[in-house]
C-alpha cells in the first residue's frame, strides 16, 4: 500500500469505521452506567442544603486541600495536559476546518504558532506525568496496563500531529496517515477503558452532588 492509498483509507473508511465503534462503545458505556441503579434513600430529603450536583460538577475540579502541595506534578500537570489536548484538537485551524468539512459546524482557531507551542508543553507534560508515575512506588503499584495503554494512546496522536506539521522523520503523506490512524486507535478505545471517564466524568460528579445535597451535606 502505498502512502496516499494508506491515507486516503485512513481518512475514509478507516475513520468511519473506528467512528462507528466509539459511539456503538459510548452508547454501551452509557447504558453500563444508567442500568447500575441504586437503593432507593426512604429519608427524606433536606429541604435546605449547601450541597448541589451543579456545584458538585465543578468543585470536584479542583485538588483536595492539601493534595496540590503534596502531588504538584500529577495535579498541575494533570490541568495542563488536558487543557493541552483540549487547545489541540479543537482550536487548531486544520482540524476545525475538518470538522466542518465532516459535520458542518466550525468555529475560530487560535493561531498555529500558538498551537504549536501548546503541543510541545503537553507532550513534556505527559511525559512527566509518566515519569513520576513510573518513579513513585505508589502510583507505579497502583497502575496497570489499562493505564499506560490510555498514556500511550493519548501521547501519539499529539507526537505525530506535531511531527507531521513539522515535516519531521517521514514525508508528510505518511506522517499524516499514522497521525490519523493514531487518532482512529484513540477513538477505538476511548469507551472501553479509563479513558472512558471523558464521558463519565460529569455524570458521576451529578450524581454525587445530588445525593449528598438530598442529606445535606456539600460537597
Amino acid at each position: 500500500m502505498s502512502d496516499v492509498e494508506f491515507l486516503m483509507w485512513v481518512r475514509g473508511p478507516g475513520l468511519v469505521m473506528a467512528f462507528a465503534i466509539f459511539v456503538f462503545g459510548l452508547i454501551l458505556r452509557l447504558i453500563e452506567v444508567y442500568s447500575l441503579g441504586h437503593k432507593p434513600d426512604l429519608a427524606p430529603a433536606r429541604e435546605v442544603t449547601p450541597g448541589s450536583p451543579w456545584r458538585t460538577m465543578f468543585t470536584r475540579s479542583a485538588p483536595a486541600d492539601g493534595l496540590l502541595k503534596k502531588a504538584p506534578v500529577l495535579y498541575i500537570g494533570g490541568y495542563i495536559f488536558h487543557l493541552g489536548l483540549f487547545i489541540t484538537f479543537f482550536l487548531f485551524i486544520p482540524h476545525i476546518e475538518f470538522l466542518r468539512n465532516a459535520i458542518g459546524i466550525g468555529w475560530p482557531g487560535l493561531p498555529t504558532p500558538v498551537v504549536d507551542f501548546v503541543a510541545v508543553i503537553t507532550l513534556l507534560t505527559l511525559v512527566l506525568t509518566l515519569t513520576v508515575r513510573i518513579a513513585d512506588p505508589v502510583k507505579r503499584f497502583l497502575s496497570n496496563a489499562d493505564d499506560y495503554v490510555g498514556w500511550t494512546l493519548t501521547f501519539l496522536p499529539v507526537l505525530t500531529g506535531w511531527m507531521a506539521y513539522h515535516h519531521f522523520m517521514l514525508p508528510y503523506t505518511w506522517m499524516l496517515a499514522i497521525h490519523i490512524f493514531t487518532v482512529m486507535l484513540l477513538l477505538i478505545a476511548l469507551p472501553f477503558g479509563k479513558l472512558g471517564h471523558f464521558f463519565t466524568l460529569f455524570i458521576s460528579r451529578w450524581y454525587n452532588g445530588n445525593n449528598f445535597a438530598r442529606k445535606g451535606v456539600a460537597s
